[in-house]
């Protein structure tokens, strides 16, 4: 298995033909399975910027992500369970905004959002503005599967979607441990609150509204994209075949107290839906970014129907040039930011005399992003050890302006039952 791909700054170009840049490997890479353990992880630890100072600990975050979800696959377990688990590993760690080391809002407070979706029954399970849990995709996870169990009694319908002190109240009365806010926050978030903080006291001095407002957007927008992470997410394929995708976040710095990101909002966060009637492929998708372009857009529900076309490379990229950056819910916007991993997957035969009894699940892997860097990390069941990138725009190119895509193939090879 190996990841290769293209740049792409202006208008559509054929499939690996952008400027200074190598086509995806369509073959892809066959590796024998023991048994049915087979799977694949594509996990980000965030769309936004990541100094080359820390790119080692970005690394290592999604290196472990992808370990936890392969230990898991090879032990298994079903892809939306999968998912959760490695979310739980990106939650957990300082250097990203979800979970643990969040960012602060204007209160002070950590309010996380979060998501997922099981492909096979399309179930969907999501809380927003949550305080207090340490791992929100836990919570989200807990709704899904809850709902998956029927009707309530007297015939209530069960939620999917929890907020605020609601949801807080929901997951410890379904057993999740509460966490003190001291814990949440950590000394990076505190010390990235106390410099927003100031910089905020400063905008206000400014004489004239006009100049006022201007400033705050600019602090807001360089605290936002520059200073700090976004949203964490992963996608899924099990030895079934059944996708799964997660989505989680601390939201953007600052933000006002209520606020819900695009980490917690169907079809915007997240989306996983299996093979059906009309569907040739599995696909499943998990976002970054400015939660409000990405929920004005309906980034995730609008990159998982793009991904039933012929070549999913290009059907990416003309997704996100027309569905988000010249949006037309996005036209007042001078700068559009946000990113996905997706993937797509699909059962086929392997055609020589040798594997008679066994099939190949084809499984295409990408990310795109319009901010300057992605962090992400890949896996397989077959791989002794997970592959990490930090993929960024390439010299020259704008921030919200042009964006990077890249990716790679892998197959599978799995018992016939």
């Amino acid at each position: 298995m190996e990841a290769v791909g293209s740049l792409a700054s202006g208008d559509p170009q054929p499939p690996g033909t952008a400027e200074g840049t190598a086509p995806i490997d369509r073959s892809g890479k066959e590796a024998a399975s023991e048994g049915s353990s087979v799977g694949f992880v594509l996990v980000h630890a965030g769309a936004g910027y990541h100094s080359e100072s820390k790119a080692k600990e970005y690394k290592q975050v999604c290196k472990k992500a992808c370990q936890k979800a392969i230990e898991k696959l090879q032990a298994g377990a079903l892809a939306v369970d999968v998912v959760t688990a490695a979310l739980v590993e990106l939650e957990d760690s300082p250097f990203t905004n979800a979970g643990m080391g969040s960012n602060l809002n204007l209160s002070g407070d950590i309010e996380c959002d979060a998501s997922t979706m099981d492909g096979k029954s399309l179930n969907f399970g999501a809380v927003g503005a949550l305080r207090g849990i340490k791992n929100p995709i836990l919570v989200a996870n807990k709704l899904l599967s809850e709902a998956q169990k029927g009707k309530l009694s007297a015939g209530r319908i069960p939620p999917c979607f929890l907020v605020g002190k609601g949801a807080y109240k929901w997951a410890v009365d379904h057993g999740i441990v509460p966490c003190p806010p001291d814990v949440m926050a950590t000394k990076f978030s505190l010390s990235a609150f106390r410099k927003n903080r100031r910089k905020l006291e400063l905008a206000e001095k400014v004489e004239t509204e006009m100049i006022q407002t201007k400033k705050r957007r600019e602090v807001s927008e360089n605290t936002n994209v520059t200073a700090s992470l976004d949203t964490v997410g992963a996608v899924v394929v099990d030895h079934e075949g059944n996708v799964a995708a997660a989505v989680s976040s601390g939201g953007l710095a600052m933000k006002h107290p209520g606020r819900v990101g695009q980490a917690a909002v169907y079809g915007c966060g997240c989306w996983a839906e299996n093979t059906s009637g009309s569907n040739v492929y599995s696909t499943a998708v998990s976002t970054s970014g400015c939660g409000e372009h990405l929920i004005r857009t309906m980034l995730a529900r609008e990159c998982s129907v793009a991904l039933q076309s012929e070549d999913a490379h290009q059907a990416l990229l003309e997704t996100m040039q027309k569905k988000f950056v010249r949006s037309p819910f996005l036209a007042h916007e001078d700068s559009v930011l946000g990113g996905v991993i997706v993937l797509r997957c699909c059962r086929c035969s392997l055609e020589s005399e040798s594997s008679l009894n066994t099939r190949a699940l084809l499984v295409e892997f990408l990310w795109s992003h319009t901010t300057e860097s992605m962090c992400v990390g890949y896996m397989s069941t077959q791989d002794g050890k997970a592959k990490t990138h930090i993929s960024r725009l390439p010299p020259g190119a704008v921030a919200g302006q042009s964006l990077a895509i890249e990716g790679g193939v892998c197959r599978l090879r799995s018992p016939v039952t």
